[in-house]
């Protein structure tokens, strides 16, 4: 009978073939001051390069490593939507490949998680980023946590211990758009935040471009808010306020003599009024149009193409 692991590490990996290597030793140099009953599953999210060969590698030397290739890019989040699936762990923690999340800060997260939490993000207290990505971490979070009327933290990424029943809360959220942060903060249970040292990527750049950016934050601002939609239907009934105003201006303007081309009135106030009618019944129809499509999407959130050193 296999004996539940104390704690699983979950890490997505992409274009990480140089990485691969340290990873692993550091993680289980680490974890192992804690527990040797772990588990360390290497989600590769189908890169370019050789990344899953490495993984296999260091499958063959330890049992407690476990690799999944996804069929394809699904992207970040997707994959570790995947490695949460399959870990058996009390404890979760759910790290980057690229070791800007330090190992050696997960002894000071679980230690923290016993003083009676369900989940610790690790925050950091500087970032080793480029000026571009930590400029579009804050921009894209601020109006994140505007759009979805829940506070965000830039400096809190996917770093973290979580316990066995947040990650299953996490896994019941049926949403097809994942955004790791934002799902486990929307879940709740006992929650803190510790400060780590954040590191310098010592391989290779950030796959994250300032296209993939705009479309991630697009896509987890409409998956999680309907505010948008919203700010469209109050810009509708704006419109009409003002449309109203004008009219009322210009009929005065009309009976005092000071327009005297037929027609001219009743045009602008139709335009106006009628625009801002229309504006108002496409956004409530938008609302509703999107809660039905939030309801109706089934697909996978990924699929699996191969596993290794799993029992099924």
């Amino acid at each position: 009978m296999t004996t539940q692991p104390l704690i699983s590490i979950v890490s997505p990996v992409y274009h990480a073939e140089q990485i691969v290597d340290s990873l692993v030793k550091e993680i289980m140099l680490y974890v192992s001051t804690i527990t040797e009953n772990f588990e360390i599953i290497l989600v590769e999210d189908c890169g370019p390069d050789n990344s899953w060969e490495k993984i296999l590698e260091n499958c063959q030397k330890d049992k407690r490593i476990k690799g999944i290739k996804l069929s394809r890019n699904f992207g970040q989040h997707y994959a570790i939507t995947a490695g949460l699936e399959y870990a058996k762990g009390e404890w979760v923690v759910v790290m980057d490949c690229d070791l800007q999340d330090l190992p050696n800060e997960i002894p000071n997260l679980y230690a923290k998680a016993q003083e009676g939490y369900d989940l610790v993000y690790a925050q950091r207290s500087t970032r080793h980023d480029s000026f571009f990505k930590r400029l579009s971490s804050k921009i894209f979070y601020s109006f994140f946590s505007y759009l979805t009327n829940t506070p965000q933290d830039s400096s809190i990424g996917n770093f973290g211990i979580y316990h066995q029943k947040v990650t299953k809360a996490i896994l019941s959220m049926k949403d097809h758009i994942r955004f790791f942060p934002t799902m486990s903060n929307w879940v709740g249970f006992r929650q803190t935040k510790l400060s780590v040292k954040h590191s310098s990527r010592p391989e290779g750049e950030s796959s994250y471009t300032l296209r993939t950016l705009m479309k991630l934050a697009f896509n987890n601002i409409i998956a999680f808010s309907d505010k948008p939609l919203w700010l469209v239907l109050r810009f509708g009934m704006y419109t009409s306020i003002t449309a109203f105003l004008i009219g009322i201006y210009y009929l005065i303007k009309f009976l005092n003599g000071h327009i005297i081309i037929d027609g001219y009135t009743s045009i602008i106030i139709s335009i106006w009024f009628l625009a801002g009618i229309i504006i108002s019944i496409l956004g409530m129809l938008g609302i509703y149009i999107g809660k039905i499509f939030e309801k109706v999407k089934d697909r996978p959130n990924y699929i699996v193409h191969i596993k290794e050193n799993f029992d099924d």
